[in-house]
């Protein structure tokens, strides 16, 4: 089987690195393909199967179709495409784009990923757009959402009714995987949370998506009701104004972002993750933290929302609604011991291996299809 990934996002998210490894080590013969606008360092670091191609510039993003032809014509230059036996893209508008318009002249299968940036952009405020969105979906031989709240927004919201059966029935919900370093280092027993000391933590970029001043007012409704909490945060400062406002805070603990090992320590020497992010595609951190039994807390309607059943693993909650926030965190606190119980054997399923052939099977399904539809309209 060969397949050759479309991948606009790898070259900032290394994370895909552990799919294309386990698909190698699988026996699939794989190309990865990444079109850029700007030149990419280290490029050794992205698997000798790995192309990323510099054939547009950052203007170019203004004008989708301009933009996209030149990647096009640069994949059908790069690769022998009919070689190909299904095409992966990685998001539906601009990589599925390219998926489409590859299939209508080679007639190559392909499988198309739904992203944050797809629901929360293109589909919501690109409105120019959105009838070409379904197009792809329409014409893809299998669709991956990474959540089912993301499914049922787009198909809800965006999909014509008679074409709402069609588009169900191809879709799958894959979630992203965490590096194998997580799963090898489970924490399987934690101690219950000291309520005169409660931890709470937040790993990632410091940015007004990522809610952080949501948190601390959920933070100052728990201190208001007597109970000691401290927050620790980890992570990149993206914009400056909101570590200013943290960072004044005398329960807030800022922490510079930290290498995997150094991590696992701090993710075990606090009680509770919290995330309310305003849009999240998935969010590796909440999985991560599961892994060390951490109960999370996530927004509901985004990526992590659905993956599991509510209060197994944690709860969703309204991210602007800081005392919602705040009393999930107090039922965390009571029910710690199964959700952290629950949290610690239920990250397996974020394993890379576990996902990877969840996506062979997708493939060779599709593979199989094309075949028999190829040999019904050969007779």
């Amino acid at each position: 089987m060969k397949v050759l990934h479309i991948n606009s996002y790898y070259s900032g998210s290394k994370f895909y690195k552990n799919l294309y490894d386990q698909q190698e080590k699988k026996g699939l013969d794989i190309s990865v393909f990444v079109p850029t606008a700007s030149s990419v360092e280290n490029i050794e670091g992205f698997g000798e199967y790995t192309t990323i191609s510099t054939n547009h510039s950052k203007y170019d993003r203004f004008i989708f179709h301009l933009k996209h032809i030149k990647i096009l014509k640069d994949i059908i230059k790069k690769y022998d495409i009919e070689n190909y036996t299904l095409i992966h893209a990685h998001s539906l508008f601009s990589n599925g784009y390219i998926a489409m318009k590859l299939k209508k002249k080679y007639g190559i299968p392909y499988v198309v990923a739904v992203r944050n940036t797809d629901v929360n952009t293109f589909f919501k405020k690109m409105i120019h757009l959105r009838r070409m969105g379904i197009e792809i979906l329409k014409n893809a031989n299998s669709i991956i959402f990474l959540s089912k709240s993301y499914r049922d927004e787009v198909i809800g919201k965006y999909i014509p009714e008679k074409m709402k059966e069609l588009i169900i029935n191809k879709t799958s919900i894959i979630p992203n995987g965490i590096d194998d370093f997580w799963i090898a280092n489970k924490m399987e027993k934690r101690t219950n949370p000291d309520k005169n000391d409660l931890k709470l933590l937040y790993v990632g970029v410091i940015n007004k998506n990522k809610n952080i001043i949501t948190t601390t007012k959920a933070v100052e409704k728990l201190q208001k009701n007597e109970i000691k909490v401290r927050l620790t945060i980890v992570g990149r400062i993206e914009d400056p104004s909101i570590y200013d406002q943290i960072r004044k805070l005398d329960y807030v603990d800022y922490i510079e972002p930290k290498p995997k090992k150094e991590l696992l320590e701090i993710y075990r020497q606090n009680d509770i993750f919290v995330m309310p992010s305003i849009h999240e595609s998935f969010g590796l951190v909440y999985a991560e933290a599961m892994s060390q039994g951490l109960p999370v807390i996530y927004s509901k309607g985004q990526g992590f929302d659905g993956q599991f059943e509510e209060g197994l693993v944690g709860f969703s909650v309204n991210c602007i609604d800081e005392v919602e926030i705040s009393n999930k965190i107090i039922a965390e606190v009571k029910d710690f011991d199964s959700i952290s119980f629950n949290s610690t054997n239920s990250v397996n399923k974020f394993s890379w291996n576990n996902i990877s052939n969840e996506y062979y099977n997708i493939y060779k399904n599709i593979i199989e299809e094309d075949k028999f539809n190829n040999a019904v309209e050969n007779k």
